[in-house]
């Protein structure tokens, strides 16, 4: 695993490659590890910047989701100083990019998101009441077949056990009450209304397996801001990193293109 090997405003990160830098922030059922299958296809073109989330690994706890979106927002200007970075983010990280993005909407120039959303339904935020309690009384071991399939659907799992063990063990070795209060955060969460003001472009996908954020919650993001795309990665669940990471590696490259291309000019005809 790519051990932290830097710390940007108190948060730690794993940093790599030459070109316009992308800050990955992971999942709440997974840990930086789950990025890492993007390094060798992305770091000969950009600067991978891959935070351990506030309260995973070396990262502080940062209370609530605005108190979180501030720290990463602190670690953004520290680890890109005099960038506007693409924020990446996947199932949690999606969430938190977003929240980061609308409360500071000058730091970065897109979102690409993975497994995201504004809001959950009622039956999405009863699964993250029931795996707060439940991990508060018993412990993450006591949820983590239950968090795995929310990873990988069985028939996947199978084929790749050494991805969920290793997920498994990053999984069970998450502090309970970070993990208790991001799920109390999304069992909460409502971001529709700020979402059809954010000022940056949103790529939204989302596995057609996923469980945890079915693609349904993507299209819904992309069709709330301003200017969102919406895709969806066949025979993929909540991690596409994991699960399709050359495919997210195009769709995310294509995606910096778009951002940095420069406007269309304006016919003299139109220009009035």
């Amino acid at each position: 695993m790519l051990t932290a090997n830097t710390s940007a405003a108190g948060l730690s990160a794993h940093v790599t490659g030459t070109g316009p830098s992308i800050v990955f922030l992971h999942s709440l059922l997974s840990d930086r590890g789950s990025l890492e299958p993007m390094v060798p296809l992305l770091s000969d073109r950009f600067r991978l910047v891959l935070l351990d989330l506030p309260g995973f690994g070396g990262s502080p706890r940062a209370g609530g989701l605005d108190a979180q979106a501030d720290a990463v927002a602190a670690a953004v200007a520290a680890a890109c100083p005099g960038e506007t970075p693409i924020l990446f983010g996947n199932g949690y990280g999606s969430f938190l990019a977003l929240a980061t993005a609308l409360r500071h909407p000058h730091l970065s120039s897109g979102l690409f998101l993975a497994g995201c959303g504004a809001g959950f339904t009622e039956e999405g935020r009863g699964a993250f009441r029931f795996m707060a309690a439940k991990a508060g009384t018993d412990g993450l071991e006591a949820i983590a077949e239950t968090a795995m399939l929310r990873l990988f659907p069985a028939a996947m799992a199978a084929r790749v056990p050494q991805t969920l063990a290793e997920r498994r063990a990053a999984f069970v070795a998450t502090n309970p009450e970070v993990f208790g209060e991001a799920c109390g955060i999304l069992a909460t969460l409502d971001l529709k209304d700020a979402a059809r003001h954010l000022a940056v472009p949103v790529f939204a996908c989302a596995g057609t397996l996923d469980a945890a954020t079915p693609p349904v919650m993507a299209r819904e993001l992309a069709d709330l801001v301003p200017n969102g795309t919406f895709h969806e990665i066949a025979d993929c669940a909540h991690v596409p990193t994991l699960q399709a990471p050359a495919e997210v590696a195009v769709l995310l490259t294509g995606f910096v293109r778009t951002v940095e291309a420069p406007p269309e000019p304006v016919a003299a005809s139109q220009a009035g």
